[in-house]
């Protein structure tokens, strides 16, 4: 099973019920960067969407590898 990173995302947090609050925004986007577990690329949009409940503007990610969002120190 493929890894991705996301190492940046933007989300279209506004709805129908108004915008959300900027701490909520922040506690969605910082959970959600970091290693996923997905079969393909598609697959990764898909889950977060599904995951986090809100559509995606723009996101930034790479193939598992050593990096500084996954590494130890």
């Amino acid at each position: 099973m493929p890894h991705f990173i996301v190492e940046e995302i933007e989300f279209d947090f506004d709805d129908s019920q108004g915008e959300l609050p900027l701490d909520e925004q922040q506690f969605i986007t910082d959970n959600v960067i970091g290693l996923w577990h997905v079969d393909s690329e598609d697959e990764l949009i898909d889950k977060i969407t599904d995951t986090t409940g809100w559509c995606i503007r723009s996101i930034k990610y790479v193939p598992n590898q050593p990096h500084p969002l996954t590494a130890f120190k």
